[in-house]
């Protein structure tokens, strides 16, 4: 019996998701340099060469990575959120998906020149960080591009420093996550001016 075309459709999209989830974890626990398309692929269960098929190699499996995380990132920021909610969001969303805080960081130690699209959406959002800025969110003497690096260090503290959050804290990793993301929201709101 020949299945439908929608079984077919339905069977290569739960694949791809397969697919992209053991990247998540592959290249988050070591990097595009690190990761091997083989563990990638016995992680999802997959003949490696699905990789290829879907999409076009390690590479391009990598940009779509890149592209979900982006995406991931983008859906948890509501407009309008004062900055201390905003960094709890970034804080929490990274306390709950450590792969793509990973990720980020691997990213970040790379050679390779930053993406104009990545480029371009951080240049947005030190321009929103100039707005909150002239509204008093952020002191008048605070560079916004270096208050955006450092926002960006502290959303990813727990992800990076896991031991010495331990450490300083007592708190296994999900009750770091939420006490750390209360306290980043106080500081961060701190920063108001009146």
């Amino acid at each position: 019996m020949r299945r439908a075309p929608q079984d077919k459709q339905r069977d290569a999209e739960r694949t791809k998701a397969r697919i992209l989830e053991a990247a998540v974890e592959e290249f988050g626990a070591k990097g595009f340099a690190g990761a091997r398309v083989s563990e990638i692929a016995a992680r999802a269960g997959i003949n490696k060469q699905l990789i290829s098929y879907y999409f076009g190699g390690k590479e391009g499996l990598y940009q779509h990575v890149v592209a979900q995380w982006r995406g991931h990132e983008s859906a948890f920021a509501e407009p309008g959120q004062d900055l201390g909610t905003l960094i709890a969001s970034y804080v929490r969303a990274n306390a709950a998906n450590p792969d793509f805080g990973r990720l980020m960081v691997w990213e970040g130690l790379g050679e390779a020149p930053p993406d104009p699209a990545f480029v371009e959406e951080m240049r947005r959002n030190v321009d929103e960080l100039r707005q909150r800025q002239e509204a008093g969110e952020l002191p008048g003497d605070v560079d916004p591009g270096a208050a955006m690096i450092a926002m960006f260090a502290m959303s990813a503290a727990g992800v990076v420093f896991p031991q010495l959050a331990q450490a300083v804290t007592g708190l296994g990793r999900e009750e770091f996550g939420e006490f750390y993301a209360e306290q980043m929201a106080r500081l961060v709101g701190a920063w108001r001016t009146p």
